[in-house]
């Protein structure tokens, strides 16, 4: 007796279990747009002294990480992306103009020498030795002429911002100096300590970025040539609480060795973050509790086995991701959902092809088409898995933020709906039909009986490839249709592609769009976008607006709108946006590249290209409906239509996987009434497998909220449309190229299968077929095809 089956469940009891030990004993780490927070990228520049480069960019991390750690907020995130940039997460932050103000400072800290002081301007330009005239922070109008720097930063051990508790004077930064940095502040202040009383080059001056912060005068009591001995000083400079605390950490943090430019600034608010979670997580159950109920319906004890398989699949790939340490995003929590429908689809893949196998009655006994049916879906169901790993690959390479997050939960729920399908359901799926009370009813298991599709095809008998010029020509006219909504209409780029800032606001009184417009326009912005989104929000849409310029448009909604909450800020730097949209690019053409080298490999190039063209038609017919209907095309239209490609050949991979498994058999068959004949068989998987799908979709659609809603619509429309350019288009241009470029004929005619048949054209090889065999058997019952 086979082992096989007893390691499988030894895997699939231990995957289960140690999922559930990480489930129970840790959390998932969400992402800043669905627990809210701010996020700010950073790319560092080249200074007159320093290239901007990793090595550079990993010394300003850890300034960054300093005044991060300063600030106090909790579970902050840090970290290098590329070679010069920086993605900085501050969760509960909801402004990001200080955090931006503090973060995003060179801070460079100096102290000089006062040589005196002129009513005059002179030149803000430090000279060779760090000597310069700065406005008087004490004296509005007058200007302090300073020598060379002293001290730098790198001489501060410590900073701490304290209140003073002598003079009651207020807030105070504490400054703590390294030994050698301390007796040079001594030589400075006891250099100072000669001069009369009031007198400027009694003063020494300590500047920030420069600009002048204090210019303390040293005390009456201190001594010439001696100095402020000790180790340490006070700033003073009229500062509040958060001032004070932002200066220490600035000082504390130390200079940035390259000065940096925020690219990209994205804010959520708690209650947005927490609105997309309840939403998203009641579509999920909705919708993989009607896929449940849908395909326990079509398969029975079969389809309940794989329902409980779906749940396992949830605990395993959500213990994988919290293993991983992955980040759950609004797009991760579709992506982890739509994997569900890659789930399905291997189940159903095989009890199809067990169904075929029992129906063929080449066994009564029930175990032997099951295992016939998961050994034979095997090949479908890798290289229909392959290709969409292949576009999450991408999402993860070339996508930011979010959308970075989608292609690593959509690649651990393509590898989980494996492991559940192959394993756990093959261990159900086994014991089930070893059970003496299964083997006496096999109306159970849903495997013996046609099912509606092949019950309605059987009756019609179409041959769908016979008109392939006339489907050809329609999808032709598709196509024309969807470039002419590009050409004409064009492509409502996202903020993130066009570079810009869009803020969305929620006003505690209902405010329309054309009221909205007109208060932001009268602020000084009538350029802006002004649209109505979600339950009654306000997005706002310019190409470049300031942090301060933000507030105004806060401001001005505040009259029509009473109390306004920013929902949600994002801000793309040109530059970045510039470079999203390369990417982007880059990304589908690779797409396309891969996909056909690795259909290359596994099939001949014919279908291949058969089927990277019906892809390529459905991204095209996507695309065009998002032109016509004028949907916005951002980062998260580009996760959508990444999987709309990897759903697509997964769909004509199934149908070409039993073009060549029939081939194989007779290589001389027809391949036109061959594949007509793939068509229809697995016609019934492409139905089944598409409306768990849509199940799914739809129910995100529905309920996923306003984040989700252009998302689903364009997986919706992918779905609908690859499922169709199946039959339509990928196997008439397979046809097509083959007929022009035939497969070389076999080298040992003599093995070309069992023919024994007419030789007619456009039938169908006498090869062996179980829904034939039982046809055969049963004729004129009209049960199966």
């Amino acid at each position: 007796m086979s082992r096989a089956p007893l390691w499988r469940a030894i895997v699939a009891l231990a995957a289960v279990a140690l999922s559930l030990y990480i489930a129970l004993t840790q959390s998932a780490r969400l992402g800043l747009d669905l627990r809210g927070g701010t996020q700010i990228v950073l790319e560092t520049k080249d200074s007159p002294t320093t290239k901007a480069d990793a090595a550079s960019t990993d010394r300003a991390l850890e300034v960054l990480r300093q005044r991060v750690d300063a600030l106090g907020v909790s579970e902050p995130g840090i970290a290098r992306s590329g070679e010069k940039r920086i993605i900085v997460e501050l969760p509960g932050v909801q402004d990001p103009r200080k955090a931006a103000e503090v973060i995003g400072r060179t801070a460079q800290l100096t102290v000089h020498p006062v040589t005196g002081d002129s009513a005059v301007q002179g030149t803000a330009k430090p000279a060779a030795d760090g000597s310069r005239t700065l406005p008087d922070p004490e004296r509005p109008g007058n200007h302090l002429t300073l020598g060379p720097t002293a001290l730098t930063g790198q001489g501060v051990k410590d900073a701490e911002a304290t209140l003073d508790q002598q003079s009651l004077a207020g807030w105070i930064v504490s400054l703590d100096f390294r030994k050698e940095a301390g007796d040079t502040w001594a030589r400075i202040t006891g250099d100072a300590a000669c001069a009369p009383q009031n007198a400027p080059e009694r003063r020494v001056a300590i500047t920030l970025d420069d600009k002048i912060i204090s210019a303390p005068g040293v005390n009456q009591g201190v001594a010439c040539k001696t100095g402020i001995t000790g180790g340490s000083t006070q700033i003073t400079g009229d500062f509040d609480q958060a001032e004070a605390r932002d200066l220490a950490a600035l000082v504390k943090g130390g200079a940035l060795p390259v000065p940096v430019d925020v690219v990209e600034q994205r804010t959520v608010g708690p209650t947005l973050g927490a609105d997309a979670i309840e939403a998203s997580t009641t579509a999920a159950i909705i919708g993989i509790a009607l896929t449940a109920l849908f395909i326990t319906a079509v398969y029975r004890l079969m389809g309940a086995l794989a329902s409980f398989a779906l749940a396992l699949y949830g605990l395993i790939s959500y213990a994988a991701l919290v293993a991983l340490g992955a980040t759950l995003t609004l797009p991760g929590l579709a992506g982890f959902v739509l994997a569900i429908g890659m789930a399905v689809d291997a189940n159903v893949l095989v009890f199809e092809r067990a169904r075929e196998e029992y129906l063929g009655v080449r066994s009564t006994d029930l175990a032997k088409p099951v295992r016939t049916g998961f050994a034979k879906a095997w090949s479908a169901v890798v290289d229909s898995n392959v290709t969409t790993l292949l576009a999450a690959g991408l999402l993860f390479f070339f996508a930011t933020g979010p959308v970075k997050g989608f292609g690593i939960t959509l690649s651990i729920g393509v590898l989980a709906s494996m492991v559940t399908a192959l394993v756990i359901t093959r261990v159900l799926a086994d014991f089930a039909v070893g059970r003496g009370f299964v083997r006496k009813r096999p109306g159970l298991t849903g495997i013996d009986s046609t099912g509606r599709v092949r019950t309605w095809l059987a009756r019609r008998k179409p041959n769908l490839v016979r008109h392939r010029r006339r489907w050809l020509g329609a999808s032709t006219l598709l196509v024309v249709v969807a470039i002419a909504g590009i050409a004409l209409r064009g492509l409502e780029f996202g903020v993130e592609f066009t570079g810009g800032r869009l803020v969305e606001y929620s006003t505690s009184k209902p405010v329309d769009a054309d009221t909205a417009r007109g208060a932001v326009s009268d602020a000084g912005f009538p350029r802006a976008v002004v649209q109505e989104s979600g339950d009654g929000d306000i997005t706002v849409r310019t190409e470049r607006l300031t942090d301060a310029e933000q507030q105004q448009v806060k401001t001005a909604l505040e009259r029509p709108g009473g109390t306004v909450t920013v929902e949600r800020d994002e801000m793309i730097g040109p530059s970045l946006g510039n470079e999203l949209r390369q990417k982007a690019l880059i990304a589908l053409g690779i797409a396309v590249a891969a996909q056909l080298i690795y259909l290359s490999v596994r099939f001949r190039w014919t279908l291949a290209a058969a089927a990277v063209s019906a892809m390529v038609h459905d991204v095209l017919l996507v695309v065009g409906l998002f032109a016509w209907l004028g949907k916005p095309v951002d980062s998260v239209f580009l996760a959508a239509l990444l999987t709309v490609i990897g759903y697509s050949v997964n769909d004509t991979v199934v149908v070409f996987d039993r073009v060549r498994e029939v081939r194989r058999r007779d290589p001389r068959g027809d391949l036109a009434a061959t594949a007509n004949h793939a068509v229809v068989q697995t016609l019934p998987r492409t139905v089944n497998t598409g409306m768990g799908a849509l199940f799914i979709l739809t129910a995100l659609a529905v309920l996923g909220g306003d984040s989700l809603a252009d998302f689903s619509l364009a997986l919706i429309a992918g779905v609908l449309v690859g499922m169709a350019s199946t039959v339509f288009t990928a196997v008439p241009i397979a046809v097509a190229l083959e007929h022009r470029n035939p497969a070389p004929p076999p080298s040992r005619p003599g093995r070309s299968g069992r023919s024994g048949g007419s030789g007619r054209s456009g039938e169908v090889p006498d090869v062996y077929s179980p829904l034939e065999a039982r046809r055969r058997r049963e004729r004129g019952t009209g049960a199966v095809v």
